[in-house]
C-alpha cells in the first residue's frame, strides 16, 4: 500500500510538469546524448560552462515563450504573423529553416539507433546481422501506429518513462565513473579550445540544448495543455524543472563520456563507439543497457520531431492542432521516410547527429529577438509585460544566439 502511495505521488508530480517533461524527451535525445558525449570524449569537461549557459537561456525563453502564449491566448508563429508587419514572412522562415534541421535530425536520430540495434541483434544473436533498413522500417511502423491512434495525453506518459529510462542508465554510469569536481568546475570558465571542429560542438551544444524548436513547440505544447493567465506559475515552474533535469542530463551524459572515451582516447565518430560509454558496468549487460538507453532517447525525439510539421502550420494558420487530419497524417509520413536516410548515406550517423545540432544555432537569433519586442509590447502582454530581469536575461540571450551562430558560420565556411 505505501509503495502503490509513493507511485501515485510520483505520477502526480510528474503530471504537473507535463510540457517540460514532453520538451526534455525532445531535446535530452539522440543529438545531445551524441553531442554531449562527443564533447565529452574530445575535451573532456573542457565545454561545461557552454552547456550551464545554454541551459540558462533555455530556461529564460522557455519562461517567455510560455507566458506569451498564456497572455495572448496564441501560438508563438501566430503571434508573429499578427503582431509583426513582415510576421508572415519571419514564420514561414522559421517553419523552413526548423523542418529542414529537424529532418535533417530525423535522418541521425534513427541511423544512429539502427547502429546500435544491429549491434545488440549482433551481441544476442552470435554475429547474425539484420539489416539496418528492417529495423528503421520495424520502428517506424510501431511510431506511425501510435501516432495513428493514440493522443497527446497518451504520448506524455510514454515520453515520461522513455526519458527516465535513459536518465537512469546514464545516471548509474556517472556513479561508476565518479568523475573529478575539480574538472566540473574547470569546466565552467569559459574558455574555447585550439583544436578542429570545437567551433562545432559548441554551436551543437547550444544547437541541442537551447533550440529554436523548443521554444516554438513550448508555445504549442503549453497551449496543449490547455493552461491559460492563472496558470503563469506554474508555467515558470515547469520551465525550471524543465530546464533543470536538461543540465543535469546533459552533463551527466557529458562527463561520461569524459570518464570513458576521453580516457580512452575515442572521438565517437562511429555509432558502435557509443557503447564504450558503458565500458565501466562491463560485459554484453553494459552494451544492452546503453542501446535500450540510447533507443529510448531516441524515440522520445522521434515523437515531437513528425509532429513539428503539422503543428507548426496549425501554429502559422491559427487552426486547432489535429494530428489526425489527413493533411497532418501525410506530413507525418513524409517525415518518417526521412528516418530511412542513413540506409543511402555515406555520412556517419553521429557525425550527421552534430552538424544537424549546429545548424540549429542559425535559427536561434530568429527566436530570441521576436520575443523580446512581444515581450515589452503593452497590447499584447498589458500588466504582464517583462520587468528588468527578463528583458536583461533575454538580451543576455541575443548575444549568445549571435556568438554562437558566428561559431557554427566559421566552421561550415572553413
Amino acid at each position: 500500500m505505501a509503495s502503490n502511495k509513493i507511485i501515485k505521488k510520483i505520477f502526480l508530480a510528474l503530471s504537473v510538469v507535463g510540457p517540460g517533461l514532453f520538451l526534455i524527451g525532445y531535446n535530452i535525445g539522440t543529438g545531445s546524448v551524441t553531442t554531449m558525449a562527443k564533447t565529452g570524449a574530445e575535451h573532456g569537461m573542457g565545454l561545461f560552462w557552454a552547456l550551464v549557459l545554454s541551459c540558462i537561456f533555455t530556461y529564460i525563453l522557455m519562461v517567455a515563450y510560455g507566458k506569451v502564449t498564456l497572455v495572448s491566448g496564441n501560438t508563438a508563429l501566430f503571434n508573429f504573423k499578427k503582431e509583426f508587419r513582415w510576421g508572415w514572412l519571419l514564420s514561414l522562415y522559421i517553419i523552413i529553416a526548423l523542418i529542414i534541421g529537424e529532418l535533417l535530425a530525423l535522418i541521425g536520430v534513427m541511423g544512429i539507433v539502427a547502429d546500435l540495434v544491429q549491434e545488440g541483434i549482433k551481441l544476442a544473436f552470435n554475429g547474425f546481422e539484420l539489416q539496418t533498413f528492417w529495423i528503421i522500417l520495424f520502428f517506424t511502423s510501431i511510431l506511425y501506429l501510435f501516432l495513428w491512434f493514440g493522443r497527446y495525453q497518451m504520448f506524455e506518459k510514454i515520453l515520461t518513462v522513455l526519458v527516465i529510462l535513459m536518465g537512469l542508465s546514464f545516471l548509474l554510469v556517472f556513479i561508476m565513473v565518479k568523475p573529478s569536481m575539480g574538472a566540473l568546475l574547470e569546466g565552467m570558465i569559459p574558455s574555447v579550445p585550439n583544436t578542429p571542429g570545437a567551433y562545432m560542438l559548441i554551436a551543437a551544444i547550444a544547437g541541442t540544448t537551447c533550440s529554436a524548436a523548443v521554444f516554438i513547440m513550448r508555445s504549442t505544447v503549453v497551449a496543449e495543455k490547455g493552461w491559460g493567465v492563472k496558470d503563469i506559475k506554474k508555467e515558470k515552474r515547469d520551465a525550471f524543472v524543465s530546464a533543470s533535469m536538461m543540465l543535469f542530463l546533459s552533463g551527466v551524459i557529458m562527463a561520461v563520456g569524459a570518464g570513458t572515451l576521453h580516457v580512452m582516447g575515442l572521438k565517437l565518430d562511429n555509432t558502435v563507439d557509443m557503447i564504450q560509454l558503458f565500458e565501466p558496468i562491463g560485459g554484453k549487460f553494459s552494451a544492452f543497457l546503453l542501446i535500450i538507453g540510447i533507443t529510448g532517447a531516441g524515440l522520445s525525439t522521434v515523437f515531437p520531431i513528425v509532429l513539428i510539421a503539422p503543428w507548426l502550420i496549425a501554429d502559422y494558420t491559427g487552426k486547432p492542432r489535429n494530428i489526425h487530419s489527413k493533411q497532418s497524417r501525410v506530413l507525418i509520413v513524409v517525415a518518417l521516410l526521412f528516418t530511412f536516410g542513413t540506409v543511402f548515406m555515406e555520412e556517419k550517423p553521429p557525425i550527421l547527429m552534430v552538424f544537424s545540432q549546429a545548424f540549429q544555432a542559425f535559427i536561434l537569433p530568429a527566436v530570441a529577438i521576436p520575443i523580446y519586442i512581444l515581450m515589452n509590447r503593452e497590447s499584447v502582454m498589458h500588466e504582464y509585460k517583462a520587468g528588468v530581469k527578463m528583458n536583461i536575461g533575454i538580451l543576455a540571450v541575443i548575444l549568445f544566439s549571435l556568438i554562437t551562430s558566428w561559431f557554427a558560420m566559421m566552421e561550415f565556411i572553413y
